[in-house]
């Protein structure tokens, strides 16, 4: 940023020099020049026409002229219509190259003051994760660590669904059919085990709701009036009430999806600094709703319920507690927010939840913004879309979901045979090769599912994500251990590349400068990836610069060349991609190996 920011204050100086205007050099916006033209950087004159007089490529020629005669960071430019390209002096390059050298924090910003909590994951206890929870977990898991690359201090929690009807299911079909079934007797993962008695249910309630439709009852009355229903029902009731059998039966359930979540976490690489549980926040908003009704902001119908009229916010009337004076959702997201604040006062509580939760968290918003809280404005839900499998869309009551443990252990053995038919693990033990097999798989996953803007729906190609050539993790990752060789070589042959090792190395090739200038785009990378919460933007980043320094290592000689200092630098050059590839995959959630 330094560059482009003395290139700004530059121009200014230009336009009020040669034309007499004042443009504060801040608001002077230049962009990365496109491939087919020569050039660094690009300022665009259209927007000065009017203020100039003149016509776009002259103000572009007068510009060029000028900078090309003061400003020492220009070594020359062109002028494409209202496009102003520079090039940049080669030892401005060189510079900036070795003040990054010097810089172990380059890219990170300086602490912020701001806090900021993430909540992601937020599973059902009722059955495993799936490809939908995967896409949600690295999502969140990216975001808190670029957002703390930004400087902010990030919390990153995890709101646990673990109650309701839909454990009741599994409890309930689990006492019917499960004959004391564990983890242990059944040598299934405890999530596996409990998601199998919530199918289990799924299946038998359907054919009592088929049973009773013949007999000649409503469809819609029939899943109401449907036996297991009505037991689920009051399962739940029992629990509600504390029943100490429902509740310890509660309690052993849970615990068995917790031991398997746990595993499915530590082996997707994700972390938590803090759990809550639906279980010890739903009785939360209550008070809440009591004081939007002594505010006024909220009101009562007759039945008893409490409203919030939301009409002037271009949503509706939302009920915010029934009549009988029990929670709905919105009640107890209302309490958990204030909850969350009050362990973590936060600037900023990033929700990542599908995009079918949109309104609903427009809704909270301008709840708590009714309520004047003074963490409303800070609520900010990152939405994603749903992901596809090519065989369509995933469906977890039926049994046909797209089981997450069972996706990874597929990556694992796609990652193996491709692995193996590339030949790129000789002399490794069994062990280091098991090792990088599950680097592999879970680079191509992550890397695959995060390198689409958050927002679109997308279909994961599990065989594509996972080719080593093309946009994919496992191309990234290839070109970090192909570099590690290079610098284990430098290492053997007792090659030096600290900056006064080429200190006066100077002519560069327009393949090197183009690695250096992906290298200087990184703290502006992190700081777009932070302001859009899209990791998107730094996997882009990790595969342009990959791509840069591939068609380098393809073009230019390292070890065959004479010139000692241009073989130091490069060999510089090379470390320094191999530092912001891997920081980059580490702002994804990904590991890079040192060989392959």
């Amino acid at each position: 940023m330094q560059l482009q920011n003395a290139i700004s204050q530059s121009i200014s100086q230009a336009l009020h020099a040669l034309f007499g205007i004042t443009v504060d050099a801040s608001s002077i916006a230049l962009q990365p020049t496109r491939k087919e033209f020569a050039g660094s950087f690009t300022f665009v004159t259209f927007p000065y026409t009017k203020q100039v007089g003149k016509g776009p490529e002259q103000i572009g020629q007068a510009l060029g002229e000028y900078l090309k005669e003061h400003a020492k960071e220009i070594k020359d430019f062109n002028v494409v219509k209202g496009f102003l390209n520079l090039e940049v002096e080669e030892r401005e390059w060189l510079r900036l190259f070795r003040g990054m050298m010097a810089d172990a924090t380059y890219g990170h910003a300086e602490p912020s003051g701001r806090n900021v909590m993430v909540e992601y994951s937020s599973p059902n206890t009722n059955k495993p994760l799936h490809l939908g929870h995967l896409r949600n977990n690295f999502l969140g898991y990216s975001v808190a660590e670029i957002l703390k690359a930004n400087g902010h201090e990030v919390m990153k929690v995890n709101l646990v669904n673990d109650r309701g009807i839909h454990i009741c299911k599994s409890m309930l079909a689990y006492e019917k059919l499960g004959h004391d079934e564990t983890p242990e007797t059944s040598g299934l993962k405890g999530d596996h085990l409990v998601g199998k008695y919530y199918v289990l249910f799924d299946r038998a309630y359907k054919e009592q709701i088929d049973a009773l439709v013949e007999q000649g009852m409503d469809k819609e009355e029939a899943k109401k009036k449907a036996p297991w229903m009505l037991e689920a029902q009051d399962m739940l009731l029992k629990w509600e009430q504390g029943d100490a059998h429902v509740v310890s039966l509660w309690k052993t359930m849970n615990s068995w999806v917790y031991a398997g979540f746990d595993e499915t976490y530590r082996t997707i690489g994700v972390d938590f600094d803090k759990f809550y549980y639906e279980s010890g926040t739903y009785t939360l908003g209550k008070e809440l709703v009591e004081e939007g009704l002594l505010k006024e902001v909220f009101f009562k119908k007759e039945n008893g319920s409490v409203w919030v009229d939301l009409t002037g916010e271009g949503l509706d009337e939302k009920l915010l507690l029934r009549g009988d004076g029990t929670s709905v959702y919105i009640t107890q997201d209302l309490g958990t927010a204030q909850l969350k604040y009050d362990d973590f006062p936060y600037d900023q509580s990033v929700y990542v939840v599908a995009d079918e939760q949109n309104y609903h968290f427009q809704v909270l918003k301008a709840a708590l913004k009714k309520l004047g809280k003074p963490y409303a404005e800070g609520i900010y839900h990152l939405s994603y879309g749903m992901v596809d499998l090519p065989s369509g869309k995933m469906k977890s009551r039926e049994g046909t979901v797209v089981d997450a443990d069972e996706l990874v252990q597929e990556m694992i053995d796609t990652a193996r045979q491709q692995t193996e038919e590339l030949g790129k693990i000789e002399g490794f033990t069994p062990e280091q090769a098991q090792e990088l097999y599950h680097t592999l798989a879970m680079g191509a996953l992550k890397y695959f599912l995060l390198k689409v803007d958050p927002k679109k729906r997308m279909l994961f190609n599990p065989q594509e994500s996972i080719d080593f050539r093309g946009n994919t993790g496992p191309f990234v990752q290839y070109t970090h251990a192909r570099i590690s060789a290079i610098l284990r070589k430098a290492g053997e042959m007792g090659i030096k590349y600290e900056p006064a090792s080429f200190d006066n190395f100077e002519n560069l090739h327009e393949v090197e400068q183009e690695v250096i200038t992906q290298l200087v785009n990184f703290p502006a990378v992190v700081r777009e990836a932070g302001n859009l919460y899209a990791p998107s933007v730094i996997a882009n980043y990790a595969y342009e610069l990959a791509k840069a320094y591939n068609r380098f290592y393809q073009e230019i000689s390292i070890f065959n060349e004479t010139d000692e200092q241009a073989r130091s630098f490069r060999i510089a050059l090379s470390a320094m991609v191999a530092r912001f590839v891997r920081e980059s995959m580490k702002l994804l959630g990904i590991e890079v190996p040192e060989r392959m």
